[in-house]
């Protein structure tokens, strides 16, 4: 990793307010480094980790996935009950999940019309709404 990937990764879990462990160095690295928003499963993150050469487990990359997600750093968009991707931009934005190759772009925001959205139940706020517009190819 670059010494620009490796500042950018310690710059962001610093503004996350997270501890800078090696584990999380190095995935943050592999997830900022290049300064590029990206969205990741846990599975391609590992992949891409390994690939890298560092030594981490699946479960610590879905560990980790989940304390970025809880410090703000990322978004966790669900796309089905079983597939998760990881997104890196946090601006409200939509996006296009691409069904015949299974990855998650971003769709374009200003081209969105979201006119109305039910009230939120009696003691609740709404935090966010996800918008995912599944693709395929005729």
């Amino acid at each position: 990793m670059t010494p620009v990937a490796e500042k950018r990764g310690a710059d962001w879990l610093a503004h996350g307010g997270l501890r800078p462990t090696r584990q999380r160095l190095a995935l943050a690295g592999l997830l900022v480094g290049d300064g590029e928003d990206r969205h990741v499963t846990a599975e391609g993150l590992y992949a891409a980790a390994s690939s890298a050469g560092e030594k981490v487990s699946l479960a610590t990359v879905y560990n980790t996935l989940r304390a970025f997600c809880e410090a703000g750093l990322m978004n966790e968009v669900v796309v089905d009950g079983s597939k998760s991707y990881f997104d890196t931009r946090m601006d409200d934005h939509p996006h296009f999940y691409w069904e015949d190759s299974a990855t998650l772009t971003d769709a374009p925001k200003d081209e969105l019309k979201i006119t109305g959205l039910p009230a939120a139940p009696e003691g609740t706020e709404i935090a966010r709404v996800d918008v995912v517009i599944r693709l395929r190819r005729r």
